[in-house]
């Protein structure tokens, strides 16, 4: 079963209060954390429901925020996120009833973050869906690109944390280096040190033991794909010069 048929299905083994449980009981019709109670508790399961009602909440809200909600951005989630056929509606309604409900982002960001710890590589990995269904029209409008710094406050990255994401997400293209996080002056031991540090930091099989859906685990292999295609580009022009 797919974790958003576990969600409806309350039989992922977890409770959800707070707006997540109230945005999901609306959808089922009941307070979700009496419905989901009865289940034996399961952190890796709870980690990963709240991660994807979050995401679609926080993609929800970002939509509202920019005033405008386009088939791009929507094909830009799917892009991303495994959803089988038959859970299509479901998760559409929970996006649009996030985007249509008064409450703010800053409930749905707090509650996930406190599941996590802060500035955590799931919650990198929460930020790099948001920034790309942000950039599916284009380009990050500046509406989206305050919504995304605040929300990135929130899960606990800093300026230059933020910075960081941005660079790596972002319209523009970047530098192996930033990639890794280094300057071009590091030596060839600190290069693969950096390099060997982030692919364990990303490496799939960690990221959902901690609570990445495995709904959402193209993201993850785009990322480490792209921290090792950086190492061997910096490796290559290095051996070339």
């Amino acid at each position: 079963m797919s974790i958003w048929g576990k969600i409806i299905g309350g039989t992922a083994g977890f409770a959800l209060g707070g707006p997540m449980g109230a945005l999901v009981g609306a959808l089922v019709g009941h307070t979700y954390d009496v419905y989901a109670a009865s289940y034996a508790h399961d952190q890796q399961a709870e980690c990963q429901a709240a991660f994807s009602i979050a995401l679609i909440a926080l993609s929800a809200k970002m939509a509202k925020a920019d005033g405008v909600v386009t088939r791009s951005e929507i094909l830009a989630f799917r892009e991303k996120v495994d959803i089988p056929r038959k859970d299509i509606d479901t998760v559409s309604r929970i996006w649009e009833m996030a985007r249509r409900t008064p409450d703010g982002f800053e409930g749905y960001a707090s509650q996930v973050a406190r599941l996590f710890p802060a500035a955590s590589a799931v919650l990198e990995e929460l930020m790099g869906l948001l920034f790309h269904i942000a950039r599916a029209n284009g380009r990050i409008s500046d509406e989206e690109a305050d919504y995304l710094r605040k929300v990135a406050v929130i899960l606990g990255f800093d300026d230059q944390g933020y910075e960081r994401l941005a660079a790596i997400h972002g319209d523009e293209e970047i530098s192996p280096w930033r990639v890794l996080g280094l300057d071009p002056s590091a030596s060839d031991d600190e290069l693969r040190k950096a390099w060997l540090a982030l692919v364990a930091r990303h490496h799939p099989d960690r990221l959902i033991a901690d609570g990445l859906p495995q709904e959402c685990i193209k993201s993850a292999n785009d990322r480490l794909a792209r921290i090792n295609a950086a190492y061997e580009t910096i490796r290559q022009q290095r051996k070339a010069s």
